[in-house]
């Protein structure tokens, strides 16, 4: 093999790490299509800063709920609060994107556009804030997730890693705490209840509901009945008249 210079073997070594991450990301989140994760960052993010701070009241709840014994009315819930186009989309709500950069070039405030994908491989990988690594980041995993899944996984994994409420997360782990029932019996108000705190779980509370949440809850209902209800999941095509998805 003939000698290289030092900046072309650099090339080749970084090339070999950029490889070998990008095998062994895309590696994890094959394993994760049936494995159901154990945790999730952000889960060990929160943890790990109780720990750190010294918080003697924090108590972490989660387990794992299969799709077959959750709600119907969870996951349309979830789509319902959060992602109206879910079903549809390929990772990214491009529109909703335009939207919010037009708000903020108005002189409003910036709004979210994270789609569930995006949601759920931040939660699931990255870690919280804001910076163009992490974004950048987050759309590689999203593409991962949206090449390697099927909607109703990244659905299934999204509610049961969701944070909604301090030291709580998942729908199973929810419902029991908030509710005193399994995530299989959960009706509609309960689940757009559950939906209505997502966008800031350590602001809004389930259980102390304030008059935005209980607001918004009803809103998430009204979108319900507008989709179809849970039938919405596997329509083919989007209703003409999906109602403006109200971002965080």
């Amino acid at each position: 093999m003939p000698h290289l210079p030092p900046f072309r073997r650099l090339l080749r070594y970084a090339g070999i790490v950029i490889l070998s991450w990008v095998g062994l990301s895309w590696f994890v989140v094959l394993v994760l299509r049936f494995v159901p994760p154990w945790t999730s960052a952000v889960m060990m993010e929160q943890r790990l800063d109780a720990v750190i701070h010294g918080d003697k009241h924090f108590q972490f709840r989660h387990h794992w709920v299969p799709w077959s014994r959750i709600s119907p009315w969870a996951p349309i819930a979830m789509v319902a609060g959060e992602d109206q186009k879910f079903p549809f989309h390929h990772g990214f709500d491009f529109g909703s994107i335009e939207n919010a950069i037009d708000a903020a070039d108005d002189g409003k405030r910036l709004r979210g556009a994270s789609t569930i994908s995006q949601q759920t491989a931040k939660n699931l990988f990255l870690w919280n804030g804001r910076s163009f690594v992490r974004k950048g980041l987050e759309a590689y995993f999203t593409v991962l997730l949206e090449l390697t899944w099927p909607k109703q996984r990244i659905l299934e994994v999204y509610m049961n890693i969701a944070q909604f409420g301090d030291g709580v997360y998942g729908v199973g782990a929810a419902s029991e705490v908030f509710f005193h029932a399994s995530p299989a019996q959960l009706g509609p108000a309960q689940a757009a209840k559950l939906a209505a705190v997502l966008p800031n779980p350590d602001r809004f509370h389930v259980d102390r509901p304030s008059a935005y949440v209980l607001e918004r809850s009803r809103w998430i209902e009204q979108q319900i009945d507008q989709l179809g209800g849970p039938a919405y999941l596997t329509s083919r095509q989007p209703p003409r008249d999906v109602h403006p998805i109200r971002r965080r």
